[in-house]
C-alpha cells in the first residue's frame, strides 16, 4: 500500500490545501492529513478545529485519514508507515525552503517527498494571509473550503 502524510499546521486549512490533497489522492492509496503539534507556536483555531475543517471537507473521500503528531515528520512516517511525504509548492521561495526540508529528511530516512504545485489560481493563497485576512474582518470567502467558512 502507498501511504503517504500531508504535513501542516492546517491554521486554517486553505483552498491551496484543498487542491494539493484532492489532486495528492489520486497518487496513493491513502493520504494521512498529519496536523503537526508545535507547544511553541500560537494558533488562530484549535487543534480540534482545525481537525474537524479537515474531516469535514473530506467525509466522503475514504483514502483519507486525519491525525495529529507532535515531534519529527519522517518519525511520524515511519510509525504509520508512510513511504511518501506530500508537499504542495507555491512559487520558487517554497521550492527552495522545501528541498532542504526534503533533503534532510532523506538524509533521517528513506521516506520520498513528492511535491506538486499548486495550481495556478490558489498559488498566493496561505493560512497566514488567510488568518491576517480574518483577524483585519476581511472576506476570506474565497481563500478558505465550505467547512472553514460555514465554522467560523
Amino acid at each position: 500500500m502507498r501511504r503517504a502524510i500531508f504535513p501542516g499546521s492546517f491554521d486554517p486549512i486553505t483552498l491551496g490545501h484543498y487542491d494539493i490533497i484532492s489532486r495528492g489522492i489520486t497518487l496513493f492509496d491513502e493520504l494521512v492529513i498529519a496536523i503537526g503539534i508545535n507547544a511553541e507556536k500560537k494558533y488562530m483555531f484549535s487543534l480540534e478545529q482545525r481537525k474537524k475543517f479537515i474531516e469535514d471537507a473530506f467525509k466522503d473521500e475514504p483514502k483519507i485519514k486525519v491525525m495529529t503528531y507532535e515531534g519529527l515528520t519522517v518519525e511520524f512516517c515511519k510509525k504509520i508507515n508512510a513511504q511518501f511525504i506530500l508537499r504542495g509548492l507555491r512559487n520558487p521561495a517554497d521550492f527552495e525552503f522545501e528541498k532542504a526540508i526534503a533533503h534532510t529528511n532523506r538524509k533521517l530516512s528513506e521516506i520520498e517527498t513528492v511535491f506538486l504545485l499548486t495550481s495556478s489560481g490558489k498559488s498566493y493563497i496561505s493560512s497566514s494571509i488567510v488568518r491576517d485576512v480574518i483577524r483585519n474582518g476581511g472576506d476570506y470567502t474565497g481563500l478558505v473550503p465550505e467547512t472553514v467558512r460555514v465554522n467560523i
